[in-house]
């Protein structure tokens, strides 16, 4: 595992269109697909990752604690299935449904999705408001595998509120940290 900071996209960047499939139901997953939402939070995971492993938790009480609410919540994981065959899109579907995940898990195979958010690890949250800008992007909170402290969601929840109740995000983000994305070796 390779400690990776996200590549913090600069805030206002237009939310990059994709169109993947949800490793559960099936079904095409777009920005469009979420048009009636205020907010949409789209999250890079994995399975594999033992910093994914450490919030998976606090990913799904997100899920659960948002999904009456207008934030609408997309994950995706673009890792090489191939050489991390636990990032497999079947391997996936059991992690969405062993933890009940309230929103759709994509699988990035041709990894594009992944390169036009510019993201770098697992996990990695970007937060688009109405407008579908981004307000945030950064760590889910101060936590990580072994630091001792809690798993709050402390950082992206606060944003969350930010963004649903018309205030300004805190312009104090601070790097997610993560595993690097696995990318596929390209010929």
């Amino acid at each position: 595992m390779a400690r990776t900071e996200s590549t913090m996209l600069p805030l206002g960047t237009p939310a990059p269109d994709f169109a993947l499939p949800d490793v559960v139901s099936g079904a095409t997953i777009s920005p469009a697909s979420f048009e009636d939402a205020k907010a949409l939070l789209v999250m890079f995971i994995c399975r594999h990752c033992p910093y994914v492993k450490h919030v998976q938790q606090e990913l799904a009480r997100i899920g659960a604690d948002y999904a009456s609410t207008p934030l609408r919540i997309v994950a995706i994981s673009s890792n090489d299935a191939g050489a991390y065959p636990d990032d497999s899109p079947e391997s996936l579907r059991e992690m969405a449904e062993e933890l009940q995940f309230k929103f759709p898990l994509c699988y990035d195979d041709t990894q594009e999705v992944a390169r036009a958010y510019n993201a770098a690890c697992t996990p990695d949250f970007f937060l688009f408001g109405r407008d579908r800008k981004l307000a945030y992007r950064g760590q889910l909170d101060d936590s990580r595998p072994n630091s001792g402290k809690p798993v709050t969601g402390h950082d992206l929840r606060a944003a969350i509120e930010a963004v649903l109740n018309y205030r300004p995000v805190n312009g104090d983000q601070k790097p997610s940290l993560g595993c690097n994305i696995k990318w596929k070796n390209r010929a």
